[in-house]
């Protein structure tokens, strides 16, 4: 049985390439999800680089989006028990939750109306790459303003308040732009503290991102099989710890700094991918 042990061991070292590419993946997935800086648009690239962006990559991206969730819902537990369990009587529990839904709605209609359109024609490198640019330079002229402070915490949201930020939101339908982006800089626009608006962000990616989740797996559940299962783990864990520690770092850093770092860092990334496009120092696939 020679033949077998020639076989076995690409076929082992190409799980473990998987396996890594998983891991890197997920750590892309849980650094960028809630920085303003385009999870989406990381993964469209890396998956590019790592040559992992066919339908297998697709189904993949949404485990490793849920694991993300799932950090912010450790995170935040408390707050979403207290929440859950004022329903019935408190009138603070019933806002927070009305904003949440309010904030959600507009993202939910219009994705529902043009997420294929938008995956058809702005899903590759080069329309990211410019959706990151744009962003940053946003950023930039948001930081730049005065900021007229008009809500202090988010207990203190009214709807209006989650309906300007929902609208916000949904200008990260568009690859490259950043859903935390959209609704942090949009907050700060609408005359929310800068940690008011970070922590709605957060909420807020709960419902949105949880319900993206049960769309897509059931658009592509005939993509899932249980010879993938160890990708998943490898992409999950590592998505879950590196948005965890993401978020926290992340609350400490907006105690005392703005976001023009990260406006900065959209800009310079962004060209650096326009250049490798257009100057063939890489082959980007989709470009």
């Amino acid at each position: 049985m020679p033949g077998l042990t020639l076989y076995d061991e690409p076929l082992e070292f190409m799980d473990t390439i998987l396996l890594l590419k998983a891991a890197i993946l997920g750590i892309v997935e849980g650094l960028t999800e809630f920085l303003p800086i385009s999870s989406t648009g990381h993964l469209i690239l890396a998956g590019d680089l790592l040559d992992f962006n066919d339908e297998k990559g697709k189904v993949f991206e949404i485990v490793i989006q849920f694991a993300a969730i799932l950090a912010v819902c450790w995170e935040y537990r408390a707050k979403i028990l207290s929440v859950v369990g004022g329903l019935p009587r408190e009138q603070a529990a019933q806002r927070f939750a009305a904003n949440l839904v309010v904030a959600f709605m507009p993202a939910a209609v219009l994705g529902l109306l043009f997420a294929s359109k938008i995956k058809q024609y702005l899903f590759s490198p080069v329309p990211v790459a410019l959706a990151f640019i744009v962003g940053g330079i946003f950023i930039l002229w948001a930081e730049k303003r005065d900021h007229k402070i008009t809500v202090e915490a988010v207990d203190e949201m009214g709807w209006k308040d989650a309906l300007k930020v929902g609208c916000a939101q949904a200008l990260a339908l568009i690859p490259g732009t950043s859903r935390s982006g959209a609704t942090i800089i949009g907050g700060l626009f609408f005359g929310l503290s800068r940690k008011a608006a970070t922590e709605f962000s957060f909420f807020l990616a709960i419902p949105t991102l949880f319900a993206a989740t049960v769309y897509e797996v059931v658009k592509y559940r005939h993509l899932f099989h249980a010879e993938d299962v160890g990708m998943f783990v490898a992409g999950g864990i590592t998505s879950f710890i590196s948005a965890f520690l993401c978020v926290r770092w992340l609350l400490r850093y907006i105690s005392r700094h703005d976001f023009t770092v990260f406006a900065w860092y959209r800009i310079v990334f962004g060209l650096v991918v326009l250049a490798t496009a257009y100057g063939g120092l890489v082959n980007w696939s989709t470009a």
